[in-house]
């Protein structure tokens, strides 16, 4: 149940690691000396242009490999010091590629054709995509000299706040009493005592993760208003109207596909309040669903499962839609690509890195055997999935954006609930509805009400710092705003905030919507999948191949799909919906 990294490096006494992160820095260098010389003239740009992608392409490589490998032990281990260093220094390194950069996006711009240009070179055609949204950023650009002291400031700024927020999370050990013993707790071990069948354990866990936090919160709230600060800064200085504005234009999205898609979610939410009054009545509550059980299980599904359980589970289902994802996902459990083991010092949640020079993928998690787990392991493998797709393609056409990040995960998710909801029996369907609603729940409700947070977050930082109360109230309000009267508002997660890291990401600001954006849009996929079969997925494949070079509105045309128009949302919304009403009649 643990990662191995050595298709990577052996450690970071490994010559290889030593090497490619001199070679990085070596290559770095020379990279500056020739953009310098190179960009003064307007002569033989398409040599130029071809040489700069050559050149940044084997960087990008190597920055890849060493960055993976340094942020990857450290995730599983926040107290690896060598790791830690290891990935300042490589993010040190990699702030010196701001200056060649500045100086492409100016060549570029000072450029008199370059339709003829890429016209006339294969790698520039290949490459157009790039080189066009580079003149795009080119618009928010400031000056060579700017841009540098940003970029090196943003080293004990915003980055430095990330890294010790990360660090404060990880290493917060919860005092809890369980069977009247006083113990000490990784976090994310009390988060998953949510999902407990008993009541008792799952208030115990909500109370002494609240009181937990008290001992991060002032530090987490200096972190968060430091990097939205500096967000804010920077965003009026490259002359975006807001935050969000450059959060969609970073994310290749437009503003009227984030409209119709909220003003969808918006309506649908009476619909998501109907499911968890119905889960309180069901659990005794009067006053709707207290926080602490927003996860509790309903209905019976005894089964515990084993990592090989899990293992032989996902493959098969994933089987059934194709044999290449089937296989991917076997791979993947064989080569020890997956850290599953939850244990202290280690980050809570899950995610996956795909590390495109190697063409593999590392993804965490933290298994304890229940089906919720089982789910979040196919979630994760989609991603990697997704990751697998591009590797044949150029490293400059393999990053996507953030709302189309999560389109393969949340398929993969869909095919693993559904299998499991045609296998069971009734009080078994009852469980994984519940299971499948609450966790769209998060992912609609919750993640709205987290967008509705960071948007009074920047408006108001505006002014100034906010007091840790401050930021409690934000986020109470914003819950009680996105959930209604389906939670109980005395038993709510003022610390949300400290909780998520996304709020952390200086250069991934509204890291909530995607996650909204990827649900829908999965499930408007997974509906053409059931109306065409097989002969989806190799239309599948293709969009998925396409997500790094092209515009989120023109992937989803691929498959006939206007993302612009309220329409698909609700037919998407109500794929969910109509299981709250299968649940209640369940139930």
């Amino acid at each position: 149940m643990k990662w191995e990294l050595n298709a990577l490096y052996d450690s970071f006494d490994d010559k290889r690691f030593i090497d490619d992160t001199e070679l990085l820095e070596t290559l770095i260098e020379d990279f500056n000396i020739w953009t310098a010389q190179n960009f003064k003239s307007a002569d033989n740009e398409k040599d130029k242009i071809e040489e700069y992608l050559n050149k940044y392409r084997e960087i990008g490589e190597l920055l890849d490999k060493t960055y993976a490998f340094a942020r990857l032990n450290l995730a599983v281990d926040a107290n690896n010091e060598l790791a830690a260093r290891y990935e300042d220094k490589i993010r040190s390194i990699s702030v010196k590629l701001t200056e060649p950069g500045v100086l492409f996006r100016q060549f570029l711009t000072e450029t008199s054709d370059i339709d003829r240009i890429i016209d006339s070179s294969t790698l520039l055609k290949e490459h157009e995509f790039f080189i066009k949204e580079q003149v795009k950023k080119a618009q928010h650009m400031l000056s060579k000299k700017e841009e540098m002291i940003i970029a090196r400031m943003q080293q004990t700024g915003s980055s430095a706040w990330t890294t010790l927020q990360n660090q404060l999370s990880s290493t917060l050990m919860v005092d809890i009493e369980i069977d009247s013993d006083l113990k000490q707790l990784p976090l994310p071990v009390v988060r998953n005592m949510y999902s407990d069948k008993n009541r008792e354990k799952r208030i115990n866990a909500y109370n002494a993760e609240m009181k937990a936090y008290s001992k991060i919160e002032k530090s987490s709230a200096a972190a968060l208003n430091a990097i939205k600060g500096e967000v804010i800064t920077l965003s009026s200085m490259r002359d975006y109207n807001s935050p969000l504005h450059m959060t969609l234009e970073t994310s290749r999205m437009k503003e009227e596909t984030l409209d119709a898609m909220l003003s969808s979610i918006k309506n649908h939410l009476s619909e998501f309040r109907k499911f968890y009054r119905k889960k309180a009545e069901l659990l005794g509550h009067k006053n709707g669903l207290p926080f602490y059980d927003i996860f509790a299980p309903v209905g019976e599904f005894d089964k515990q499962y084993s990592y090989d359980d899990a293992r032989e589970f996902i493959i098969r289902q994933f089987a059934a839609f194709s044999s290449e994802l089937a296989d991917f996902a076997k791979r993947a459990f064989d080569e020890k690509w997956i850290d599953a083991e939850p244990r202290e010092g280690k980050r809570g949640g899950a995610f996956c890195r795909s590390i495109h020079a190697i063409g593999q993928s590392r993804i965490l998690a933290n298994f304890n055997g229940s089906f919720s787990n089982v789910t979040t392991l196919a979630h994760e493998l989609g991603h990697g999935f997704h990751g697998y797709m591009l590797k044949d393609q150029s490293p400059l056409n393999a990053h996507y954006p953030m709302p189309i990040a999560e389109t393969a995960s949340i398929f993969c998710e869909t095919i693993v609930n559904n299998a499991a909801f045609r296998e069971a029996e009734r009080e078994e369907q009852l469980y994984l509805l519940e299971n499948e609603l609450s966790d769209a729940g998060q992912v609609i409700v919750d993640i709205y009400s987290r967008y509705l947070f960071e948007s009074k977050l920047f408006e108001l930082r505006e002014d100034g710092p906010l007091s840790v109360d401050k930021l409690k109230k934000i986020m109470t309000d914003a819950q009680k705003e996105a959930y209604g009267e389906g939670l109980d508002n005395n038993y709510l997660h003022p610390y949300m905030w400290a909780n998520k890291p996304h709020y952390y990401y200086p250069t991934a600001n509204f890291y909530n919507f995607p996650y909204a954006f990827g649900l829908l849009f999965a499930k408007g996929l997974y509906a053409v999948y059931e109306d065409e079969g097989d002969a989806f997925v190799p239309k599948y494949s293709k969009l998925l191949r396409a997500t790094g070079s092209n515009m989120i509105a023109d992937i989803a045309r691929m498959a006939d799909i206007d993302v612009t128009k309220e329409e698909f949302w609700d037919r998407s919304l109500s794929l969910i919906t109509s299981k709250i009403d299968k649940f209640i009649e369940l139930s």
